[in-house]
């Protein structure tokens, strides 16, 4: 019969950035050592649980021992086991000892002749009792110990004073109950009981648990510890959002709001929230320099108001829960106002230097020792936003000119202390400096991941430099061999791929909308960037390279969510990364026409019979077409090619691509009457032309062979 299990480890304060890690695998590690060694109950349910000074897992059914079991295992050949009488020979008797059978036993209940194959074997059969719990359980909890994905190993001695051990904090409590009985487990130099501990300084020190089911509800009523780290962060964010809507704000967006929640709920074992409060002078500051030493220095969480603004309000987690929390929140807003006077500080002296004038410090700031300064990296950028400026039509100078400041925050104070607001405070100071506002709005855009229509770059300058500074990355990191290998891309070369494919694809489909030709092409633009480096930085196999990269890239994102063949169609052309996502979908709207699926198959045989065929034939001669078959398929064809490429050129794939089902009959009585490769050169010759002809009409907006079963 089963019944529930315990177990916790009560420790020192655990990291916080690996708690949530820690809990998880904890309680998946015992459960799958329970599991190995047969112990766990049908319909078994696993619930981990995670505070600052615990890890626990609670077990709904687990056995008191495993089942016995039969056990048959292959002793040795029978040729060998037995002698010519048919007698136990010496080895089988010898084994049989090994075995814990002692000499002179009868062997025959236990031993069985059984062929296998062509040979015949001895098996022994034996019943295997049951493992103990306590015993499966101190290997899985040696085993769960060893595995646990641990940071940082911390050692620590024992309350003997000599004996060493290793585990992420200092361990000083165990308890191991199935059911209402403690299982007799030892580890880090602790043997197992009934007590936990509640909170610090608000619970109960020492509860004795009467049962392996007590334990949550336990800690909650006398011990003020929330155990479940899901629960107790659901209570965290259910406290903020309602004291948020109580002062008329909000907590921002989500995306921000999340990582703090698990870092906070990670830190206290009974939530509560208070409000502080900071004087309103301080939101003369950038917005997002004090929201971003609230939430990382001080793990508050800023208010805002119903258009995003930031207040002088903020909300502050706490381990402590009391009537009178004056001195909690006094104390907070306290230690908040140094922090947002050295921001004010930071911003008001970084002011005082315009930005212009600390671009010659980049000099000194080495981008990579292969690639020079970030000096140098800043000349390479404003010389490509100026030509990318030219071809999309924004303003030049103006992209030059925010190429030029684009890195120069980076020599600033704030940016020092605040890595993260790169691009950001350039902005504001490029503002302050009375820079153009173009200019800087292009700074601040430069560190997006991605733009898109809801995140576009509010004018060309911004695109400008958006492309320019990712087009010289990948050209110089990858150039020097710093591709990205495995899950390993410490350059981010996979995003910056893919903010280029977000921006062509914006910028070609505003281009399209204002019925303008989009030339810009991202293999020229490689080149262009790889021409700026160093003679002998850049291998010239380079733009092809990381043009296959980012197409790639772009494969993968767009089988999310379009159909696989079409994509790999499309994608087997490279063609203009603006194009893509149009000649996708024409493509999938091709694929539904019933003559779909015949002319993909005609395609790619056409293209099995011109991979063996001269490349240097020369064009078909319609003088030379003999057979019916092949001159009705030419006829054909002259029809078809001049409006399939019209509206090709036109950026009407959907309509070239349906043109083609003209040619479905032709093409199949041409390869049921014509012979190809003929034994005349000419005619074998003109065949083939005439079939490149088609291969290349047919393959204008992708390749659709690609589309063939």
């Amino acid at each position: 019969m089963s019944t529930s299990l315990l177990l916790e480890l009560f420790t020192e304060e655990l990291p916080p950035g690996a708690l949530r890690a820690l809990g998880e695998a904890f309680a998946r590690e015992i459960a799958a050592g329970l599991a190995e060694r047969g112990l766990l109950g049908q319909d078994c349910l696993r619930k981990a649980y995670c505070t600052p000074r615990r890890l626990a897992v609670h077990l709904s059914a687990v056995l008191a021992k495993s089942l016995d079991r039969e056990q048959s295992r292959k002793l040795m050949p029978a040729k060998v086991a037995f002698d010519a009488a048919g007698k136990p020979a010496p080895a089988l008797l010898k084994r049989l000892e090994k075995e814990g059978y002692p000499a002179g036993i009868d062997a025959s209940g236990l031993i069985e002749r059984r062929a296998e194959g062509e040979a015949e074997y001895v098996f022994l059969n034996q019943l295997v009792p049951g493992m103990p719990l306590a015993s499966a359980l101190q290997l899985a909890l040696e085993q769960a110990i060893t595995r646990l994905p641990i940071p940082k190993m911390m050692s620590y001695q024992l309350a003997d004073g000599e004996t060493t051990v290793q585990f992420v904090r200092p361990v000083h409590g165990l308890v191991a109950l199935h059911g209402r009985e403690v299982v007799p487990v030892s580890i880090l130099g602790l043997d197992a009981g009934r007590t936990t501990h509640g909170h610090r300084f608000q619970g109960v020190r020492n509860i004795e648990l009467d049962a392996a089911d007590a334990y949550e509800e336990a800690l909650a009523a006398h011990g003020q510890v929330i155990a479940s780290f899901d629960a107790r962060r659901a209570e965290t964010e259910r406290q903020l959002r309602a004291r948020a809507a109580a002062l008329g704000a909000s907590l921002g967006p989500e995306e921000n709001v999340a990582p703090l929640l698990d870092e906070v709920s990670a830190l206290v074992e009974f939530p509560t929230v208070y409000a502080g409060e900071f004087e309103s002078e301080y939101l003369a500051v950038p917005q997002e320099c004090l929201v971003l030493t609230m939430r990382t220095n001080q793990k508050y969480f800023p208010l805002f108001d119903a258009a995003g603004k930031l207040s002088n309000r903020f909300l502050i987690v706490s381990n402590m829960r009391l009537a009178k929390p004056k001195n909690i929140i006094e104390g907070n807003n306290r230690v908040v106002r140094p922090r947002l006077a050295d921001a004010r500080f930071f911003f008001d002296t970084d002011k005082k230097t315009r930005l212009e004038a600390r671009v010659p410090r980049l000099a000194a700031i080495v981008y990579h020792n292969k690639l020079g300064s970030q000096l140098e990296r800043v000349e390479r950028v404003q010389l490509l936003a100026g030509k990318i400026a030219r071809e999309i039509g924004a303003d030049p100078v103006l992209a030059e000119r925010a190429a030029w400041l684009a890195k120069a925050d980076l020599v600033t104070s704030m940016v020092g202390e605040f890595p993260e607001l790169q691009g950001v405070m350039g902005r504001y100071y490029a503002l302050a400096d009375g820079e153009n506002a173009q200019v800087a709005a292009a700074i601040g855009d430069q560190y997006r991941i991605r733009v898109d229509e809801n995140e576009a770059p509010a004018n060309l300058v911004s695109m400008s430099l958006f492309i320019a500074e990712r087009v010289e990355t990948l050209a110089g990191i990858w150039g020097i061999g710093l591709k990205p290998s495995g899950d390993k891309d410490p350059f981010g070369l996979r995003r910056a791929a893919l903010g280029l494919i977000s921006a062509f694809e914006l910028l070609g489909a505003a281009s399209q909308a204002q019925n303008h030709a989009f030339t810009l092409r991202l293999y020229d633009l490689l080149q262009q960037a790889a021409s700026l480096f160093k003679p002998g930085t850049i291998g010239t196999q380079v733009s092809a390279e990381i043009l296959e990269f980012a197409y790639e890239r772009y494969r993968n994102q767009l089988i999310q969510t379009y159909e696989r063949n079409a994509v790999e169609a499309v994608i087997a052309l490279q063609p203009p990364l603006h194009e893509v996502v149009r000649r996708v979908r024409a493509v999938i709207e091709f694929g539904a026409l019933p003559q779909a699926d015949a002319l993909a198959a005609a395609n790619k045989r056409i293209g099995n019979i011109l991979k063996k065929a001269d490349a240097s034939a020369s064009p078909a001669d319609f003088s030379l077409l003999a057979e019916p078959a092949e001159k009705a398929l030419a006829a054909v064809m002259e029809r078809v090619s001049p409006a399939a490429r019209e509206r090709f050129t036109g950026g009407d794939y959907a309509g070239a691509l349906k043109l083609l089902a003209q040619v479905r009959e032709p093409v199949d009585v041409f390869f049921n009457d014509v012979m190809v490769m003929a034994e005349d050169p000419k005619l074998r010759n003109n065949r083939i032309a005439l079939l490149r002809d088609l291969h290349g009409l047919m393959n204008m907006v992708a390749d659709i062979s690609r589309l063939a079963a």
